[in-house]
Parts: structure tokens; C-alpha cells; sequence
């Protein structure tokens, strides 16, 4: 049969499981083989390069120009050995995106010959075309000029022979253009504001690391059967589908066996991966069919959103390869899990101690309890904020359910410690953490070693839970940039204990001893910060109603969130940390804004599209051979058994008329709702009229067409069904 459906599953099930060639030594041998990293830095600088730019690196000092043409010259010198003939500087616009622009090493010169150049100048900065990047207004259309510049602190890499170099966009003005400037400001803030806290514990600590390991949902997908599916090509998600009788129901995918090529695209991956210094440690199955994660050892902040980057390219190239396409969409299909990307996040201090881990002595555990706290009263003064950094049109779909956490931002830190904290805030004595418990989960086994139980449990349910030295910020979604999450993150939290450090000194020159003037100010903040806590289950309809009582937020739309981008607060918040201007913040709002309309017009494009020109025209075939049916009994058959035999085939030709009479009238009315959405000029307004007018149709109109599916003949239905694009390996 001339169907595009089955043709794509018949090349989908004769698949084989592609070959990886894998190195013939081991992994920590060639593990960052194709980065600068110390190691290559050492052998292809002179010393007094090196130094610099370990300098620029541990300490924030500029590299000066003398020394910035010997770190082109060794660099260049590596990136040719390793078969590199183009460089690019390779940078994080607000597309969400990388973006790069190659230029070739090889000069002209005399005689009709060539050489391999490459200047410092080259290093250091370069002139991209700024003028088709997002800006927000702040760049006219016809006025192009922006500058990337060198980020020491990223390891410059080798990516298909090309040097990428890791470097900061900003416009001619020297306004943000990117993720990664304020990204490094707000990491600047959070290294002095935690320092000059650390010191009221300890004077060793000179520097402080916000640290970051980002957990990766993903979906693969059969590429025949993903170029067969117009709304995954286009929009990422499917538009309609009707559940398949199995999916996810029982649970028997966690943590399964991972099929043979699905094992074969994550090895070369990680292969890839591995040669680019990306620590990538952890790979299983997720709950839904068909669905995967990937997890990082921990890395600073920088250089973790540098590597997811760059790991969600890599992922998608080596997909093509074993025949799948990679799907980062947060609900790429209706009725199961969707895709996240959890970021762990934690303090690391330059003496290698983790500051959110309870510490086993008086002094850690009240520097542990201080942070805690800190992060609490953060939390309770911007989780308006930190909901907004998340959404998007895709996250609005996967947030709230099969486990993702709700659009109500709180915090769980499970009950021992908040019971600690609610003691603490009650007794005016000092309480010592107990930090671990004993117990052999496991003493009929007396083979397994002791398992030490956890303060606490792990609420999968909660957009921001500690899990025992970090705090998880589960609301950042597959296909997002941690960049933006950390900028706020890392940024709150500075504000805070840059507050707290005021405060409690104040009270020190009022001749309060410092311990005393510390858990004064922390039993205000336990107190003040009450609201934010949850410990118990996000999905609950009582949470709704106790979230609204505590004055949490509940913007369950993008729209909605986004206000608290642009809120008196925020702007005073990233204007005083030097991170953004109020200038850049309302640019970047806009963008988000007009980002979300532009998702929502395109799903409402493709679903009218596939409706009305590939489903209701197999409807309607179908619909006229029962027809046909129908007429072709009435004479071959005497009256009473054609009554009986026809009931069942005109209730169906009546079911599918129903269908696609609703279909087409819903479809005309979302695109008359489109038209209006589309002559909307201001961002704010257009993102709210396509959120309330046209979006409400997409559920409509997908209740018609799967009621469709499980009408018509399965060999004329169009599209790859969910039992095809999940199960088929």
C-alpha cells in the first residue's frame, strides 16, 4: 500500500544495530583529548603564558595582548595537530542555541601559496553579524555590529576539525547578547558574597565555586518514522495521537535493559562526549517507552553549561547515525512522562569542601545551617522569579504532571531538617546537626556493605528539593540552556547572603558575639521563609489550595510567569548585582514573549494543516467506502438482516461526519483567533491573546482527531501511531 506511514515502519523494522568503533586504549586515555585543556595548555604554551591564563582562569585577571599572541600561536599549533583547518568562536546567543561563524587558518601569500595563521586579536574577539540574533529591540535590524569575546575559563575545543572557541556576545553598546555574560556575573557574585560569608567559619577559604551537574531527558525516535510525523518535524511534539493501549502503565522500561542500538548511539556518544572532556557518567532507561537520561559528574557552573551545550549537539549528531532522531522537546507525546532536565546544583570552596553538606563538626554544620537558610529565604523572596526563568511553550506542557514538578514554586528539604529549622527558630541555644543516621537497610544480606539512610527522602514532586548536598532544580526542561536557571539561581542566592552578611554584622558592632548575631538573624529567616517549605505531595489539589493561602504564586502559563521578569523587584535585583540592566532584562522579556507567540503560531499552523488536509481527507475516504458498504448490502440482502447488519456501519459513518464537522469547525476558529493574535503589535498582549484564544483549540481539536484514529481503517490512517513511535526499536 502507497502509505508514507507504513513505508517509514517498514525501514524502521529493518533497522540494524549500527557498529562503534571504539578506541584501542582506554577512556581516562583519551578523556579530553580534544580540548586545551592544563594538560595540553602546559605543552604548548610558553610558562609565562601558561601562568597567565591559569591566572585569568582561578583569579579573573586579563590576559594582555603580548601574551595573548603566544596563547594564539600554541593554540593553533595543538588544534593543527589534531587536524584542525578552521577556527570559530563559538558562543550562547539568546536563541537558546550555540552559534558559530568558521574562519579558515590558512592565509594567502606570495607565489601562490598558503599559511596557517592565527592572531591574538583572532583569540580574543571577533566581529559576528549581530543584526539577525534575538536582541529584544536592542539592536535595530540594520545595525550589525557585535563582538564576541574569549572566556578563558571554558577550554577551548575541537569539534568536527573546527577550533571552537568558548566566548561572551555582547552589541556594539555592551549590552548582553548572550547567555554566558551574565551568566559569569552572577557566578562573580555568588563566589564574593559566599566567600565573606565562609570567613565568618573559617579564614581559609578565598574562593567559592557554584557547581552544577545536569541530568538529561530525551526521547529517540525512529528517524522514518519521525520524518513520516509533520507536527514532530515542525514543532517537536506531536499534535495528535491516540494513547497506545500500553505505554508507560507498568513501569516495566525503568531502569530495563537497553536495547542493542539504543546501547550502540549511547556508547559513540559518550565516546564523542569523553574526547571532549564532558564527564558524562551515568546512562539508563526513563520511565516512558522509549525514553532516556544522561547525567554529568558535577563541574563549575560555566563550564557544565558549556558541556551540556555542547552534549545536546553531540547527541543529536550521533542519533542520525543509528538512524534516530533525538527529541529534547519537555512533551514530545500527550498522556506520559515528559523530558526535564534536572540541575543539581551546589557551593564548593577552593579548601574542596562542599557547603551543603552537613558537616560532622560545630563549625561546618552551622556554616551548612547558614547557607540552608540563606537558600530558604531566596527562595521565598524570588520563587516568582525563578518559575518564570523556566518557561516556555514547551515546559507549559510538561510542568504539573507524570512527574514533573507543579507551576507553584516551594521547596522541600525534607522533615528532619525542617523539623531542625523550626526547633532552631524557637530555641534562643545553638542545636547541633545530627548529619547522618545508621542505618543497615540491608542486615538479612550481611554481603552488602551498611547503607547510611539520607536526612531525606527525594520529592520527586517538588520544583526544588535538597537531596542531601545539593539542592535539585527539577523545573528546567530538556531542551532549555541551564545557562538562564543558573544566572537566577546563583544570582539570589548572592543577593541574600550579601543581606545577611549586613545584618549580621551590624549586630556584631553592636557588640553581639558573632554566633549569636549569626542564628538571631537565621531564626528570622526560618521564620520568614516558612511559606517556601514543603514537604509533602506537589500534585495534591490541597497544595493548590494551601500554595494560595501561603501568597505562593500559581502562573500556570508562560505569559503569566514571564511578568516576574519585568517585576519592580527583579529589575532592582540583577540592576544592583551589576548582572543585567533594566534595559537588558526588559530585551530579554520581550524575546521570551515573542518566542512563545511564535511556538503557539506554528502548532496552530501545522495542526490546521494536518487536520484539514491529511486527516479529515482519510475520514472522509474511509467514511464513503462504508458508504459504499452500506448501499452494496441494501441489494444482495433482504430487508430485515440489512437493517441488522447495517446499524453498526451507519453509527460509524455518523461518529466520523460528527468528528470531522467539529474538526473543521474548530479549525476555522482557531485560525480566525490566529489572525487577530497576529495583527497584535505589543509582545505581552500577543503572547496572552495566543495564549488564551488560539492555544484552548489545540485540545479540542486533538479530541476529534484521536477519536479518528481509533475509527478509521489502520491502513489508510496517515500518521505513525504512538505504538509505532514508541515501541519500535
Amino acid at each position: 500500500m502507497d502509505n508514507l506511514r507504513f513505508r517509514a515502519l517498514e525501514m524502521a523494522m529493518k533497522r540494524q544495530c549500527r557498529e562503534v568503533i571504539f578506541p584501542d586504549k582506554k577512556a581516562s586515555e583519551y578523556f579530553g583529548e580534544l580540548t586545551f585543556n592544563k594538560s595540553a595548555m602546559r605543552e604548548y604554551l610558553t610558562e609565562e603564558a601558561f601562568q597567565q591564563v591559569m591566572n585569568a582562569i582561578e583569579q579573573g585577571e586579563k590576559i594582555n595582548r603580548r601574551i595573548a599572541d603566544q596563547v594564539a600561536a600554541g593554540l593553533k599549533a595543538w588544534a593543527i595537530s589534531k587536524g584542525a583547518t578552521h577556527y570559530t568562536h563559538w558562543f550562547l546567543p539568546l536563541t537558546g542555541s550555540t552559534a558559530e561563524k568558521h574562519d579558515a587558518f590558512v592565509d594567502p601569500i606570495e607565489g601562490g601559496q598558503g599559511i596557517e595563521n592565527f592572531r591574538g586579536s583572532e583569540l580574543t574577539q571577533q566581529e559576528p553579524d549581530a543584526s539577525s540574533f534575538p536582541s529584544g529591540g536592542i539592536r535595530s535590524t540594520f545595525e550589525a555590529r557585535g563582538y564576541t569575546a574569549w572566556d578563558p575559563t571554558s577550554p577551548a575545543f575541537i569539534m568536527d576539525k573546527t577550533l571552537c572557541i568558548p566566548t561572551v556576545f555582547v552589541s556594539y553598546t555592551g549590552e548582553a547578547l548572550d547567555f554566558k555574560t551574565p551568566l559569569l556575573k552572577a557566578l562573580y557574585a555568588i563566589d564574593q558574597a559566599a566567600v565573606d560569608v565562609c570567613k565568618y567559619f573559617s579564614k581559609n577559604v578565598t574562593k567559592v565555586f557554584a557547581t552544577l551537574g545536569a541530568e538529561q531527558e530525551y526521547f529517540l525516535v525512529d528517524t522514518a518514522l519521525y520524518m513520516a510525523r509533520h507536527d514532530l518535524v515542525l514543532t517537536g511534539r506531536t499534535l495528535f495521537g491516540h494513547a497506545s493501549a500500553k505505554d508507560q502503565q507498568l513501569e516495566d522500561h525503568y531502569f530495563g535493559t537497553i536495547p542493542q542500538r539504543v546501547m550502540a548511539f549511547m556508547q559513540e556518544f559518550e565516546l564523542e562526549a569523553h574526547k571532549l572532556g564532558i564527564p558524562v557518567k551515568t546512562r539508563h532507561n526513563e520511565v516512558a517507552p522509549n525514553q532516556f537520561e544522561c547525567a554529568p559528574v558535577f563541574e563549575e557552573v560555566n563550564l557544565s553549561v558549556d558541556h551540556n551545550q555542547l552534549l545536546m549537539h553531540i547527541m543529536e549528531k550521533v542519533a542520525k547515525r543509528h538512524d534516530f532522531t533525538l527529541l529534547l522537546h519537555e512533551k514530545p507525546y500527550s498522556g506520559i512522562n515528559g523530558s526535564g532536565k534536572h540541575s543539581n546544583w551546589s557551593l564548593m570552596t577552593d579548601t574542596r569542601e562542599n557547603i551543603l553538606s552537613p558537616g560532622k563538626n560545630p563549625e561546618s554544620n552551622i556554616r551548612f545551617l547558614t547557607f540552608l537558610v540563606n537558600i530558604l529565604r531566596a527562595m521565598q523572596d524570588h520563587g516568582d522569579l525563578l518559575r518564570a526563568i523556566v518557561a516556555s511553550a514547551g515546559n507549559d506542557y510538561r510542568l504539573g504532571g507524570n512527574e514533573a514538578p507543579p507551576a507553584i514554586f516551594s521547596v522541600f528539604i525534607g522533615n528532619q531538617l525542617s523539623g531542625l529549622l523550626d526547633l532552631i527558630a524557637k530555641s534562643k541555644k545553638k542545636v547541633k546537626l545530627n548529619t547522618e543516621t545508621d542505618l543497615d537497610l540491608l542486615k538479612n544480606l550481611p554481603k552488602i556493605p551498611e547503607i547510611l539512610l539520607d536526612n531525606t527522602d527525594r520529592n520527586r514532586t517538588s520544583p526544588f528539593a535538597f537531596t542531601g548536598n545539593k539542592f535539585e532544580f527539577r523545573a528546567v526542561g530538556s531542551s532549555q540552556s541551564c545557562a538562564p536557571a543558573m544566572i537566577v539561581l546563583n544570582l539570589v542566592v548572592a543577593d541574600r547572603l550579601t543581606k545577611f552578611k549586613d545584618e549580621v554584622d551590624k549586630l556584631i558592632a553592636k557588640k553581639i558575639r558573632k554566633d549569636d548575631a549569626i542564628f538571631q538573624v537565621l531564626r528570622r529567616y526560618i521564620e520568614e521563609s516558612k511559606n517556601i517549605r514543603f514537604e509533602g505531595n506537589n500534585y495534591g489539589k490541597e497544595w493548590i489550595e494551601e500554595a494560595q493561602k501561603r501568597g505562593l504564586t500559581n502562573h500556570s502559563t508562560t505569559p503569566q510567569a514571564l511578568k516576574a521578569l519585568v517585576s519592580a523587584k527583579s529589575l532592582e535585583l540583577f540592576k544592583v548585582n551589576n548582572v543585567l540592566t533594566e534595559r537588558e532584562m526588559i530585551a530579554r522579556h520581550e524575546i521570551r514573549l515573542e518566542n512563545y507567540s511564535k511556538k503557539i503560531q506554528i502548532e496552530s499552523r501545522v495542526m490546521g494543516d494536518l487536520a484539514t488536509n491529511h486527516i479529515i481527507p482519510i475520514a472522509i475516504k474511509y467514511q464513503n467506502t462504508l458508504i459504499k458498504n452500506v448501499v452494496g448490502l441494501k441489494g444482495v440482502l433482504d430487508l430485515k438482516t440489512y437493517g441488522k447488519l447495517s446499524q453498526n456501519q451507519m453509527e460509524t459513518i455518523t461518529e466520523i461526519s460528527e468528528h470531522v464537522s467539529k474538526i473543521k469547525t474548530f479549525v476555522n476558529e482557531m485560525e480566525e483567533a490566529r489572525k487577530i493574535a497576529n495583527r497584535v503589535q505589543e509582545p505581552e498582549e500577543k503572547s496572552f491573546t495566543y495564549c488564551d484564544h488560539v492555544k484552548p483549540f489545540f485540545e479540542k481539536i486533538r479530541y476529534h482527531v484521536d477519536k479518528l484514529e481509533l475509527l478509521v481503517d489502520d491502513e489508510l490512517w496517515p500518521l505513525p501511531k504512538y505504538r509505532e513511535l514508541l515501541f519500535v526499536k
